[in-house]
């Protein structure tokens, strides 16, 4: 298990892997959908120690975009998504970006 310099981060809710540092948050406050519907997502700058699914269009709240699904290294579990392509220039800072769902991970050290 990969730490970031003993630094406060994220870790996968399932097996407790590091997958994101504190200060690589972007927003705290950030909406998601998943398969329960909408609720609360961080919005990192990137992510560590975990797996890119192959690309997709995928219509979200605000809009069409091409991601690809983010899955914890360890275990497999489905964290959130990357932004890889936003077809509006409003949201082009997304691009490269990792959301993940709030109930997917939990604080780590």
């Amino acid at each position: 298990m990969e730490k970031s310099g003993g630094l406060r981060g994220y870790c996968c809710f399932k097996c407790r892997n590091f997958v994101a540092d504190h200060n690589d948050i972007i927003d705290k406050y950030y909406i998601g959908t998943h398969k329960y519907g909408r609720g609360r997502a961080f919005l990192f700058s990137h992510a560590s120690n975990v797996v890119e699914e192959p690309s997709v269009l995928r219509i979200l709240i605000t809009g069409p975009y091409v991601v690809s699904d983010i899955l914890c290294a360890e275990c497999g579990q489905n964290l959130g998504w990357k932004y890889k392509k936003s077809f509006h220039d409003v949201h082009k800072y997304k691009e490269g970006k990792v959301v993940m769902a709030k109930y997917n991970i939990i604080r780590g050290v």
